[in-house]
């Protein structure tokens, strides 16, 4: 395979700028190991299922084949039914479900607002004026819980907290209310959302590196065997076909620079930069750095899961993470690493139908919520829609009904939902509200009871639908992704769990285990206290032996 892309080696870059103030030191102390590290880093990569990190696993050897040298837990789970990038990030570093941090999903709809625009985007503060859901004023306001960094500051001031990210919202769910750095990717450069934060000098220069990189063309990668023969051409609807394409790019394309390694270099290059310019770990307290890549979700909505494509993103994915690494190792800085995702995905229908999974098919257009509402609305004598939302998820009245025409309108909904062949389950709010959070472990959960865990009032919908396993909630590929996630079923709930330090030994654990108990096994690694009750998630005693739990799940 290619050795290097003309910015995914950005990494190089960082280690050019920052060689002078390494090559200073010409006598490095002597590193001794303590018993807490003094920075953790976290690194969520977008929609990494399980699935596919077992598949890929023989293949590493890098980056992603360390840090499966470490506690690696095969079965995490994101325990919540709406699988999307918002709530999946949210939970990592608080150590809870969305029912109690309070993202339910990337957006939800409140009829309340005083805008025309009645959707509220998860990392928005609608309150600013001119914000949209589509240009938001991002901002943390919706995230109702701590994470580890603002605790961690709470406990020592001198502690930093630093978020780098392809998207805003999982920079934002990484690092919560008040970060001293949190940097995403906007489409054109790395932007900041924190007033009056000093800006890092490297920001300039990763930003101005990444746009020379935007605007030359960028030939088809060269493919290890192994991709090579995942080369297979899937047609879907519009004339499209997916499955042997090598990422090639004219020039100034950023939606390809995006569905590419090049943003996940770029990320790491910028937060490589960001260990050195703020000490990251070689200070008094310590540190945290949040990094989210979203370079394998990119891919896997635009091209699939299966294809040469994503073979790609991921074999680059893990000599990436293997420059990053090496950067941290040549500072002498006492990290430890955390790896996870958001959520997982699943492949396009097309092509898993091709594979033998003969249900596998797209969502119908007359699930949509207008679709269903408009005739409810009309049998019950009132102005469509009646009915707001999407196709699945969350779902909406209108709440200009009358209370007794709203309930009428609920039953129906419920109704209609239930009875369509493509939906799994269909739940009132009333139904959520009434039904216990999970005590068993998540692979164990119902399907009322990972919607539940996703409840939160005032913002979840007042109803759920939960599509049919293998049915892809996009019905025309030819508008845009092939393929998605966001479904209660395994395939986007599961998700592996990486752990490393330095000295750890080699174990891969079966046993299921959820995302919120990330952040409590971290605190306990820092000596960071977390009061019983406080949080969702329990520390992880493979991780971390004697560690006491601060969460409120009962033992599992």
């Amino acid at each position: 395979m290619r050795a290097s892309l003309p910015l995914t080696l950005a990494l190089t870059l960082t280690l050019e700028l920052f060689a002078g103030a390494v090559a200073a030191d010409a006598t490095p102390p002597l590193y001794v190991p303590p018993s807490q590290p003094r920075l953790l880093v976290v690194i969520s990569v977008d929609q990494l299922s399980a699935d596919l990190f077992d598949a890929y696993r023989p293949q590493f050897t890098a980056g992603l084949q360390r840090l499966s040298s470490g506690a690696l837990f095969r079965n995490g789970y994101q325990g919540h039914a709406t699988t999307e990038t918002c709530p999946g990030h949210a939970t990592i570093l608080t150590g809870d479900h969305p029912a109690r941090n309070g993202i339910i999903a990337n957006a939800w709809i409140d009829q309340s607002i005083g805008r025309p625009d009645k959707t509220i985007y998860c990392a928005e503060d609608e309150q600013v004026a001119g914000s949209t859901s589509s240009r938001p004023a991002v901002s943390a306001r919706h995230l109702l819980v701590p994470t580890l960094g603002e605790l961690m500051k709470q406990r020592w001031p001198a502690s930093r907290t630093v978020a780098v990210a392809g998207k805003d919202r999982s920079a934002v769910m990484l690092s919560g209310q008040r970060p001293d750095q949190r940097w995403y990717w906007t489409g054109n450069s790395f932007h900041t959302d924190l007033v009056g934060a000093p800006l890092a000098a490297v920001v300039a220069k990763v930003n101005a590196a990444a746009a020379a990189g935007v605007a030359r063309a960028r030939g088809p990668l060269d493919p290890t065997p192994f991709c090579a023969a995942k080369a297979v051409p899937v047609a879907v609807a519009g004339g499209k076909s997916v499955g042997a394409g090598r990422l090639a790019r004219a020039a100034g394309d950023r939606a390809g620079f995006e569905a590419s390694p090049e943003l996940d270099g770029d990320t790491l290059a910028l937060a490589a930069g960001l260990v050195d310019e703020l000490q990251l770990g070689r200070r008094g307290a310590p540190d945290v750095l949040a990094i989210g890549l979203s370079a394998t979700d990119h891919v896997g909505h635009a091209y699939g899961t299966e294809g040469e494509e994503m073979c790609l993103q991921l074999t680059e994915l893990d000599r990436e993470i293997g420059d990053f690494l090496r950067v941290l190792d040549s500072r002498s800085v006492d990290y430890a690493v955390v790896l996870t995702a958001d959520h997982g995905g699943q492949d396009l229908p097309e092509r898993r139908r091709l594979s033998g999974v003969p249900g596998a098919t797209r969502v119908n257009p007359a699930l949509d919520a207008r679709a269903i509402g408009a005739p409810l609305a009309r049998q019950l004598g009132v102005a469509p829609p009646g009915v707001l939302g999407g196709r699945s998820g969350d779902i909406y009245l209108d709440a200009r009904l009358a209370p007794a025409t709203r309930q009428r309108l609920l039953g129906l909904a419920l109704q209609a939902y239930r009875a369509n062949p493509q939906v799994e389950a269909a739940f009132s709010a009333a139904e959520l509200a009434g039904t216990p959070l999970a005590a068993t472990t998540p692979d164990r959960w119902t399907m009322v009871e990972r919607a539940r865990a996703g409840y939160f009032p005032g913002r979840s919908g007042d109803l759920v639908v939960l599509l049919k396993k293998d049915v892809t909630d996009i019905a025309d590929p030819a508008k845009g992704s092939v393929a998605t996630h966001g479904s209660p079923w395994d395939y986007d709930r599961r998700v592996p769990i990486l752990f490393w330090r330095p000295w750890f030994n080699a174990r891969t654990i079966d046993r299921p285990v959820d995302t919120v108990d990330i952040m409590p096994t971290l605190a306990a690694m820092i000596g960071l206290p977390i009061a019983q009750g406080s949080i969702d998630g329990r520390c992880l005693a493979e991780v971390q032996s004697g560690c006491a739990s601060g969460g409120s799940s009962p033992a599992r």
